[in-house]
Order: structure tokens, then C-alpha cells, then sequence
């Protein structure tokens, strides 16, 4: 599969640029995409680059009503030689066939996917904003196009990639945010789709956060759906909390999506010799930690932000503020150094960037 060949339609009506730092994020998008389509008994066919345009599909397609559809976030990033970069693509496209595989859809060749990729950046390449901070957002989604209205997996999906030139998530410095401990929602359970990237976790988590905005807060701190007392994710992040000198994440257990960022920060804390365990830990412990005046540092990862550092938590109304609510060494450290390196301003010793030949 990873030798055929991807027939390219350029389009005839390229659209007005904006301008590099007039960027907001996902509302712009460029003059292509990638698309491949999946037939049962004749497996992934037709992978193309064509003019960016809306898609025109049944309104029976099992997406709509069952909610068959997986996706993945990674950026580009253009350095000041000219050079197009990704960092860990092919972590984004293992992942996507994992989510695949819970919500019983097709498996796809990872390398042909990542080629498509390639060419489309190396089509709209002109789109990458080259102003610091800024990026070329690529979203890879997936969705079961089938009319049926029958509760089964789909016999025809389509894979698809559109690319979005994005502004700088820090316009104004990195500031650590405000983040209520959800009581009530649950974002997944064990058994569930959470280690899936898929469209109906983001779906069922936007009441808990429309709450959370309302009393002024960020982001909700999310609990397991069990006990409601171990510490899950953070929004749409993954969460890290330094304690001592340690750095502690909740351990991957099939309600956590398994974040590229998450999995860059633990090999590059391992890399510098710093403590770093996967663990549970629950709300109380990370309370006592910060009476004992051992609770350092906390942030989320994720492909957005990178490192969102969490200054204030409030818990059942009891607020505890960390590091006197300003941006961690640690945290600061580890958001120069991926950034540095997903940008090619730091050496890669990791082998994580991807340069996009022409």
C-alpha cells in the first residue's frame, strides 16, 4: 500500500493569505486536503490531494447518528532556514489506528497516510505562518460514511487531513490558568472510549466546562468516573504535578488518552535524570501535598499549548494556589526545550523531528 502513488487536483481559485500575525486558532484553512476512502472487500482506495471545498455526504451516514468518527491534532513549523518540520508524526498516526481499532473501524497504512500528509504540506507549504509562535495546525480525522440507520460499524469511511495556519497559543506570555476539580461530570470510565481520540469525548466534556467558565475558572480538573477521587485530565490535557522534587502523572488506564506531548515530557524527563512516575493520584493526596508545602509545580500537555501551567485549583470550594500562581522553572524549562525543538532552534536527541522534503 505505502508505493501507490496519490494523484494531486490543484485548485483553480487559491484563496487570500492572512496574515501571519492576524492568526486565530481553527477559523482558517488552506487550499488543499488529503482524502482516501475505505470500501469493505476492497480495503483503503484513492488517496488524493484535491482543492479544499465542502464535502458532500448522506444524511443517513453512520457518523451522524452513531457517532463512528476518530481524529488526531499535530502542527508544522517552518524554521528561520526555510525547513518544514513535524514533531513525532507517525506517534499521531499510531494513535489514530488505535482509536480506530475501539471504535471498530478500518486500520490504515500509517506511511502511505504520513506520505499524503507530506505532499499536502509540500502543496500549501506557502500557508505555514513563520512569525514565533505560530504554526500550521494538521487535523487527520476519520468518519463512517455509510447510509444506515442500523447500530452497526460502517462498510465505507473516509479518511481525510485539512491543514490550519495558527497564531501563537501565548500571546502574551505563558500565564498559569485557573481550573475547577469537577464533582459532578465524568469524562470517561475504564472500559469506555476516553484512551480514544474521538469526537463524542469532547462533546460530553463541554458541560463541565461550560460550568467551570461561568465561575470563572480555565479548565475542569477531571476525576475518575468510579470513585471520583484520582486525578484524570486536565480540559483536554493530560496533567503532570512536581511533589518533592517527583514528577507524577495518572497512569495511562483506559480512560486516559495516551498524549504524544504526555509521552515527550516523560522520555524528556527521564533524559535529564528528573523523578518521573505514573501513578494514581488522587485529589486528597495533591491537597495534603500542598499543605505539607510540598506541592511545586502542575500543568497540562497537550499539541495546543504545549505546557499550560495551572496556578489555582479549587476544590468543593477550597482554592489552593501553586507556585504563588506564576509559571513553574520546571514547566517553563520543559515548554523552551519542545518548543525549541519542534521549531529546530535546539538539537533533537531524541530523533522526534520529521524534516518535509521537496
Amino acid at each position: 500500500m505505502g508505493n501507490v502513488s496519490i494523484e494531486t487536483i490543484m485548485t483553480q481559485e487559491p484563496k487570500v493569505k492572512p496574515e501571519s500575525n492576524q492568526l486565530a486558532f481553527g477559523t482558517v484553512f488552506t487550499d488543499h486536503m488529503f482524502t482516501m476512502d475505505y470500501t469493505e472487500g476492497r480495503g483503503w482506495h484513492d488517496p488524493m490531494v484535491v482543492p479544499y471545498e465542502p464535502i458532500t455526504i448522506d444524511p443517513a451516514a453512520i457518523v451522524f447518528h452513531y457517532g463512528q468518527t476518530v481524529f488526531e491534532g499535530l502542527k508544522a513549523y517552518v524554521t528561520e532556514e526555510d525547513e518544514v518540520l513535524l514533531f513525532r508524526p507517525e506517534e499521531n498516526m499510531k494513535r489514530l489506528n488505535r482509536s480506530n481499532e475501539r471504535l471498530c473501524m478500518p486500520h490504515f497504512d500509517e506511511e502511505l497516510a504520513l506520505e499524503g500528509l507530506r505532499k499536502l504540506i509540500r502543496i500549501d507549504k506557502d500557508w505555514i505562518p513563520n512569525v514565533a509562535g505560530t504554526s500550521l495546525y494538521i487535523r487527520p480525522f476519520i468518519i463512517a460514511t455509510q447510509p444506515y440507520l442500523g447500530v452497526a460499524p460502517s462498510k465505507t469511511y473516509r479518511f481525510m487531513i485539512i491543514l490550519s495556519p495558527v497564531g501563537a497559543y501565548y500571546k502574551e506570555g505563558i500565564n498559569p490558568v485557573k481550573i475547577a476539580v469537577e464533582s459532578e461530570f465524568v469524562r470517561a470510565v475504564k472500559g469506555g472510549t476516553g484512551s480514544a481520540k474521538t469526537a463524542g469525548n469532547y462533546a460530553g466534556a463541554m458541560k463541565a466546562q461550560e460550568v467551570a467558565e461561568a465561575k470563572g475558572y480555565s479548565q475542569v480538573l477531571w476525576l475518575d468516573g468510579k470513585e471520583h477521587k484520582y486525578i484524570e485530565e486536565v480540559g483536554a490535557m493530560n496533567v503532570f504535578f512536581k511533589l518533592n522534587g517527583e514528577v507524577i502523572t495518572p497512569e495511562l488506564n483506559g480512560s486516559i488518552l495516551e498524549g504524544i506531548t504526555r509521552k515527550s515530557v516523560i522520555e524528556l524527563l527521564q533524559y535529564w535524570g528528573i523523578p518521573v512516575i505514573e501513578r494514581k493520584i488522587s485529589i486528597e493526596e495533591l491537597y495534603e501535598a500542598h499543605r505539607a508545602g510540598i506541592l511545586e509545580e502542575a500543568f497540562g500537555t497537550g499539541t495546543a499549548a504545549v505546557i499550560s501551567p495551572i496556578g489555582e485549583l479549587s476544590w468543593l470550594d477550597n482554592k489552593i494556589t501553586v507556585n504563588n500562581g506564576e509559571i513553574g522553572t520546571l514547566s517553563k524549562k520543559i515548554y523552551d526545550t519542545i518548543t525549541g525543538i519542534q521549531t529546530g532552534k535546539f538539537e533533537d536527541p531524541f530523533g522526534w523531528r520529521m524534516t518535509v522534503e521537496y
